[in-house]
């Protein structure tokens, strides 16, 4: 009786990927048939990350980021360095600073458990995981479209050129989002996502000892943790309230306190100050755009239908 039901199950999960498997357009229902379980796993596991350490919010949310940004949203930053993957884990901006890979690999071996075989692929998890986290830490939900597909390549030299540097003026962040089909609402919006988590001190020790369009005080606070010479991997946090979803990035901005250069850029007499105002004391305002541009960044160049693989495991190419 059990190998029949087996059988059955067996059955089911070929007939219901047979007609999900191979779609070509992401829905936030794409695996409601094929495995129910699969986002409350997701949720779960992302909640008891979050929960251990509030840190993991941010870097989880930073990881989707950081893929969607280069070849689209493949999970191609999940790849580990082979004679033929050129991993973008090695590129300047993610080499030790990108986290959060223990986290990815424990959701993909606890949905594919529960769903049976792969299913959900890396790329699908790393945009569900990036909600979630944002969720935990107080921030809004969002229908995530699903049915991404991983990629079978990777590229450190597309990360070195696609992900912007602390260092980036408006009118090159304007820009090279973008070359992402993103815009300067999607630029405003989703530089909010520096609500959460920490920084390097590398990044912005040029600020904090040369800048000028920063607030002294804030200045003289960030160099007690961050020396003119070493320290470079000291970690500051990126707003007040790293570990809470709200505003007070913004806040900053208006102040002269944004941590990176890149961050005040949004607020220093250009065409982005108006919107920063508005989202510094408009929290519901900030909620809509930050999930509507999530979801306009987690649909670039997303593999579907028959491109790429869903992987079994997130770090290799099935082979």
């Amino acid at each position: 009786m059990a190998s029949r039901s087996i059988f059955q199950l067996q059955v089911f999960l070929i007939f219901a990927l047979a007609t999900t498997a191979f779609s070509s357009v992401l829905s936030p229902y794409y695996y409601e048939k094929v495995c129910p379980k699969a986002l409350p796993t997701i949720k779960r596991i992302v909640e008891a990350a979050v929960y251990k350490e509030r840190r993991m919010g941010g870097s989880l949310l930073r990881l989707h980021f950081h893929d969607c940004f280069v070849q689209g949203c493949d999970a191609s930053i999940l790849l580990d360095a082979t004679s033929t993957i050129d991993s973008e884990k090695n590129a300047h901006p993610n080499l030790n600073s990108v986290r959060g890979f223990e986290v990815i690999d424990q959701i993909k071996k606890e949905v594919d458990k529960i769903c049976g075989c792969p299913v959900v692929s890396c790329a699908d998890i790393l945009a569900v995981a990036a909600r979630d986290s944002v969720v935990a830490l107080g921030g809004p939900s969002w229908k995530v479209p699903l049915g991404r597909r991983d990629s079978t390549t990777a590229s450190r030299n597309l990360a070195n050129s696609n992900l912007p540097p602390a260092s980036m003026d408006l009118p090159a962040l304007i820009k090279n989002f973008k070359n992402q089909g993103l815009n300067e609402r999607d630029l405003v919006a989703l530089s909010g996502g520096h609500t959460l988590g920490f920084s390097q001190c590398g990044p912005f020790k040029e600020r904090i000892y040369n800048g000028t369009n920063i607030d002294s005080d804030f200045a003289k606070e960030r160099r007690k943790t961050c020396p003119r010479t070493g320290g470079d991997t000291k970690l500051s946090p990126l707003d007040p309230t790293f570990g809470r979803f709200d505003t007070a990035y913004f806040s900053n901005l208006i102040k002269k306190k944004g941590l990176l250069e890149s961050d005040q850029a949004l607020f220093s007499g250009g065409s982005t100050d108006k919107l920063v105002k508005t989202y510094s004391y408009n929290p519901k305002a900030f909620s809509a755009d930050f999930a509507n541009s999530m979801i306009k960044m987690g649909n670039i160049k997303v593999l579907t239908g028959k491109r790429g693989q869903i992987r079994s495991n997130c770090r290799k190419v099935n082979h």
